[in-house]
């Protein structure tokens, strides 16, 4: 999203040398991603548990969820810019995402297996199945407001040439993880002692937590966030109705079309397909028709670099789904006596990323200073074989195993471990990648490109999933033996795949460099 532009620190005050207000975002995206990413650690369970739904359509019903994710925050940046101002966003997105918290907690009576003319039916409660539904929308809708909109705010507090600006967006990128790590040990901690319901309720208090953060701490924020052009809101567009209430109602109107497109998830795909192409489209227009050689030559690269990002995050992002599942039916869990519930590896990702994050900082500064850091897109392609390996390696213990129905936790621990690895080569890589490469005019238009990308690469691996499925009674697979050795296979494949086409984008790196221009 575009940031608002400011000369100066939008507040006075400092703590630890940076703006006030910083705190107020550290803690109120901390608060957030507790929510969001606790309330993802047990989606999966949830929907193969209690819901009873096939490992199929959970993990349909999973990637569509966190493909939509990615896709609201375009929208969600773009009406803050022009309307709403950040604050209002961060607020409106805050409400809407307790809402949707709070309404995953009705759990309501577990689905329940009968038989019917001789057939196996599932008989779920279709109250709280829509609740359910509609509970994910409202976290889609609130997603979309808050998270563009925060980052916007860290940006508004430092003026453009503030050298503190990467320090700070780094100390907020590890409140972001801080959150995340933690969401997934107590959500999954409560789930395993009190049931789905306290996990989600959790999530739901933490959400809270941040948006009274944020309330009782904006005015350390300044003037950053407010609406650049307050008399817009007041304009009565529809008789009656100002437009700042009308961007509240229209938002209410956007969760029921999300509420209706997760029960209708092949629409998910259509429409991502068509943006894809549609983007691709406008931004070669662009490129050919608006661009000099050089400045084509970068924007065509960027876009597609870009295209890296489905491939990685269609097998990345099987860490929420199948490997969650794996994790629970499949993996040796027990830890000094304790079997820990498969959710709460979710948080391994996030303890990753905050103890190697700034080892791969430090080690690209090392590198540019000797004139040897690889190039953004031999980074891309270092980040697929990583991630590759990290397949192959899990592959590899499952052989090793001495009971064909589980895996040595130590193994699913390494995967995540060189998964992680590869995000750090290819997620902050990429954003910087996209404001370095694109013309400064279009760097929204770019951005969002980056984001449906990454859109469409978690909707993918919701397919992949799929493949992993297995037959459940009761939400328990029948044969565990079996599981494992789809698991297996599917990621062997999945890991074969990404490495070659690391080795294929390594290759390529060359060429990319070169048009590039100078760029890294």
């Amino acid at each position: 999203m575009a940031e608002i532009s400011v000369t100066a620190p939008a507040a006075s005050g400092e703590f630890l040398g940076h703006p006030n207000g910083l705190v107020v975002c550290f803690f109120t995206e901390m608060w957030e991603r507790f929510s969001y990413y606790g309330m993802r650690a047990l989606l999966i369970f949830y929907l193969t548990q209690h819901f009873l739904f096939s490992d199929e359509v959970a993990t349909g019903i999973y990637a569509a969820y966190i493909s939509l994710v990615y896709i609201t925050p375009v929208l969600g940046g773009v009406i803050a810019d022009r309307y709403l101002g950040a604050k209002r966003a961060v607020v409106l997105g805050a409400v809407l995402l307790i809402a949707g918290h709070t309404g995953m907690a009705f759990e309501g009576n577990p689905a329940l297996e009968v038989m019917v003319d001789g057939e196996l039916v599932v008989e779920r409660n279709p109250v709280y199945l829509q609740i359910f539904y509609f509970s994910l929308a409202l976290i889609i809708m609130g997603v979309g407001f808050l998270k563009a909109n925060i980052s916007t705010l860290v940006g508004s507090l430092y003026a453009k040439n503030d050298a503190r600006r990467d320090a700070g967006f780094t100390l907020f990128y590890m409140g972001i993880n801080i959150g995340a790590l933690l969401g997934a040990l107590i959500c999954a901690t409560l789930l395993q002692y009190g049931g789905f319901s306290w996990g989600f309720g959790a999530a739901s208090i933490g959400m809270l937590a941040g948006l009274v953060v944020f309330i009782f701490g904006q005015h350390l924020l300044g003037e950053a966030g407010e609406p650049n052009n307050p008399e817009l809101l007041k304009r009565k567009l529809v008789p009656g109705i100002n437009t700042e209430w009308l961007i509240y109602l229209l938002s209410l109107a956007g969760v029921l079309v999300f509420w209706q497109l997760m029960q209708y998830r092949d629409l998910v795909g259509g429409l991502l397909a068509f943006f894809l192409v549609l983007m691709t489209v406008l931004v070669m227009g662009y490129s050919f028709l608006k661009c000099e050689r050089e400045d084509r030559n970068r924007m065509l690269v960027c876009l597609f670099l870009m295209s890296y990002q489905i491939v990685f995050w269609s097998l990345f992002e099987q860490t929420g789904s199948s490997l969650n599942l794996m994790a629970d039916r499949n993996v040796d869990r027990v830890i000094f006596g304790f079997e820990l519930h498969a959710s709460m590896f979710q948080s391994v990702n996030s303890f990753f990323i905050i103890t190697l994050a700034p080892l791969f900082g430090i080690m690209w500064v090392y590198l540019n200073r000797r004139g040897v850091e690889p190039a953004t897109p031999m980074k891309f392609a270092l980040s697929l074989i990583q991630l590759g390996l990290g397949f192959l390696l899990l592959v590899y213990g499952a052989s090793r195993a001495e009971d064909p129905t589980q895996v040595a936790l130590i193994w699913l621990i390494l995967l995540y471990l060189l998964h992680t690895m590869g995000e750090l080569c290819i997620s902050p890589v990429g954003l910087s990648m996209t404001t370095k490469l694109s013309v400064p005019s279009v760097v929204g238009m770019m951005m969002g490109c980056w984001f449906l990308a990454l859109a469409a690469g978690n909707f993918v691996s919701g397919r992949i999933a799929a493949m992993t499925g297995s037959d459940t009674v009761g939400g328990e697979v029948v044969d565990a033996g079996a599981a494992l050795a789809t698991y297996i296979d599917v990621y062997s494949t999945a890991g074969w795949y990404s490495i070659g086409f690391g080795v294929l984008a390594m290759l390529l790196a060359p060429v990319l460099k070169h048009f590039m221009h100078g760029v890294r």
